[in-house]
């Protein structure tokens, strides 16, 4: 069965997307959304929910790096709340704490100047989010397709 997931890189300002590929194997950054209104986030979402037929929604959280959840999960997890109100596809949410620190990582050593990295950071972000989810499902999926 063929799947695509989105991946989610929300933050106050932007929102960086990602997709899977049909597979489920590998995520490519789409866009970096900047931030509107609620509505105007979602109907944007949709749309490329509808374009790319979208069956699942992974969100980066946030949180602190001893596993608690401060100001930024919170809001993320309010966010995620709305998103279930509004659009009827699963969402999970997946453990960020160092996604946006791999994604400056990534950009410093592709020597990207500072405008460029802040274009695509958000992005990068959330393929890193998606990718880190995805293996993790394969990893899970194939751990227990192959047990007799």
């Amino acid at each position: 069965m063929l799947m695509r997931t989105m991946g989610l890189d929300v933050g106050t300002h932007t929102i960086g997307i990602a997709i899977s590929d049909e597979l489920g194997i590998t995520a490519q950054g789409l866009k970096t959304l900047r931030r509107k209104s609620m509505e105007d986030d979602l109907k944007e979402i949709a749309a490329i929910i509808h374009q790319f037929e979208i069956d699942k929604i992974v969100v980066g959280l946030p949180k602190n790096m001893n596993g608690t959840l401060g100001k930024q999960a919170e809001f993320v997890l309010q966010w995620v709340e709305d998103l279930i109100d509004k659009i009827h596809v699963p969402v999970e949410t997946w453990d960020e704490r160092l996604s946006t620190v791999g994604a400056s990582k990534v950009l410093l050593e592709a020597d990207l100047s500072r405008r460029k990295r802040k274009k695509v950071i958000d992005k990068l972000a959330a393929v890193l989010i998606l990718q880190g989810y995805l293996d993790q499902s394969r990893r899970t999926n194939h751990g227990t397709l192959f047990q007799e």
